[in-house]
């Protein structure tokens, strides 16, 4: 029987998987990885309000999808979500 999920986990699942999107269809190649770093550094501080620890997977998966080696596993990674949250 699967898990059922919090509203919290989905909703952390569901902007994931648009921040993803976003970057890979609208964001330019380069561009990708200075968000990406952006969202690392915020991460760091992720103690302070706004800023958040969940900045430092999202910011490491913006920077990969730049990656071709990492590109694949961040697009199922981005799979996986969407089909969790069409559950």
């Amino acid at each position: 029987m699967a898990k059922e999920q919090s509203n919290l986990q989905r909703q952390a699942k569901a902007f994931s998987y648009r921040v993803l999107v976003w970057a890979k269809t609208k964001v330019p190649t380069g561009l990708r990885s200075v968000v990406g770093v952006v969202f690392v550094v915020g991460g760091a501080f992720g103690f302070l309000p706004i800023l958040g620890f969940w900045m430092l997977p999202l910011g490491l998966a913006l920077i990969a999808l730049d990656l071709p080696p990492t590109r694949k596993i961040i697009e199922r990674w981005m799979e996986r979500l969407e089909t969790d949250l069409d559950a």
